[in-house]
């Protein structure tokens, strides 16, 4: 049976923020959470020692990615994805939807999931899609040797049985922000109908979440709300296109949420800005995952607070690459602990950067992790605190 718990600890008044703790197989780990991304069973540059002095709680793999290479019966062989990538905490696996939008009408609408998520349709045709989805399942061109993968409900089931994750997601088409009603409630459809049939060949050691869809449409996402709601899933998750703003997601999040059980534990797939995760916990998400920490990093964008003053575009970031920090002193964050920030100057880790320098993805993909999680401490404690809305007011002031 699935060794799996949430219990809520603390909520704070007028808003549907709260606290609590999520109990696997693996340990356990505090809510709201951000959960960093290990893609292919590592966060990028990072090595588990590096996420255990940031105090990582979880991880989340994914199932596409690691069917294709190593292959999952092979990690299966191996004593699966913990002794594989020897992470002895929770891991939570996505279900292989959202490859079907990345590959499929991410591509063919030239959309993406970092900077560009809430498109708009001035966006171009980039790209031939290399998945197409039909009732039954999703078929994949392989980017690695162009053989076809074949992803359904079952095997998306099977996949995630294999990697031994604590928590799975149900099978779902993650839809595109460019397709309108009639697409967007025929893949609702189909996304109920897998979520079905997740639940039939699920594994019972595993903790499935179900995932809303519906698109930037109230009427479906407030169907798939209570659909999902109804099903004899352990927690739940909100997914595909959240509209083309951030006003968009706001209101999805309102639709949604009332709507799903309040014992369960709700994760909003694919989000991580520092804005979102303030105003998503005050509308009740209890989970967040999101490549972004590392993604930035990598193109030399450091997270800073508020006192920092960042970039003019976004104030919680800096590019390390400009000149004007060919001589700074400071760390990227003065009120940062990573061991990037109490070791290292922008300056060095500029130098790192513009000479291509592998050490620079580690430094800074440390240090953009260990700023969003120590961010997520402050969020838990402000809600048990009684000053969630003082610590939102002082980082997202104007």
């Amino acid at each position: 049976m699935v060794k799996f718990s949430f219990k809520i600890i603390d909520e704070y008044k007028k808003t549907r923020a709260r606290t609590g703790i999520v109990k696997t197989a693996h340990g356990s780990f505090k809510t709201p959470a951000f959960v960093p991304v290990a893609t292919a069973a590592t966060v990028r540059s990072l090595g588990n020692d590096d996420l255990d002095k940031s105090k990582a709680e979880a991880v989340l793999a994914n199932t596409y990615h690691l069917h294709m290479r190593p292959g999952d019966g092979l990690v299966k062989q191996l004593g699966g994805l913990h002794k594989f990538m020897n992470w002895n905490k929770p891991i939570i696996t996505d279900s292989g939807g959202f490859q079907a939008f990345s590959l499929g009408f991410g591509m063919e609408h030239g959309i993406g999931k970092i900077g560009n998520i809430f498109a708009s349709k001035k966006n171009k045709i980039k790209n031939k899609k290399q998945a197409e989805i039909d009732n039954f399942g999703v078929t994949f061109k392989s980017p690695v040797n162009g053989d076809k993968i074949r992803l359904t409900p079952e095997k998306s089931m099977k996949i995630q049985s294999n990697l031994g994750a604590d928590i799975i997601m149900a099978f779902d088409e993650c839809t595109s922000p460019l397709s309108g009603y009639e697409y967007t409630k025929r893949a609702l459809r189909r996304t109920h109908d897998w979520a079905l049939e997740s639940l039939r060949y699920k594994d019972k050691k595993q903790a499935l979440f179900g995932i809303v869809q519906g698109g930037e449409y109230k009427d479906l996402r407030i169907f798939s709300s209570k659909f999902i709601n109804n099903q004899d899933f352990e927690g739940h998750a909100i997914g595909g296109s959240l509209g083309k703003n951030k006003e968009d997601m706001h209101n999805i999040l309102e639709w949604c949420i009332p709507l799903l059980d309040k014992k369960k534990p709700i994760h909003l797939l694919g989000i991580g800005a520092v804005e979102d995760l303030f105003e998503s916990v005050e509308r009740g998400i209890d989970m967040f995952d999101c490549v972004a920490p590392t993604r930035w990093a990598r193109r030399g964008y450091l997270y800073v607070s508020p006192k920092e003053k960042g970039d003019k575009k976004n104030k919680f970031r800096i590019n390390i690459s400009r000149g004007k920090f060919k001589e700074d002193e400071k760390p990227a964050d003065r009120n940062c602990n990573c061991y990037t920030c109490e070791n290292f100057s922008r300056a060095y880790l500029r130098h790192l950067f513009v000479a291509s320098e592998l050490l620079y993805f580690r430094l800074a993909s440390l240090h953009n992790v260990n700023f969003i999680l120590r961010l997520m401490d402050e969020i838990r404690r402000s809600i048990k605190e009684d000053g969630f809305n003082r610590l939102k007011k002082r980082w997202l002031k104007k």
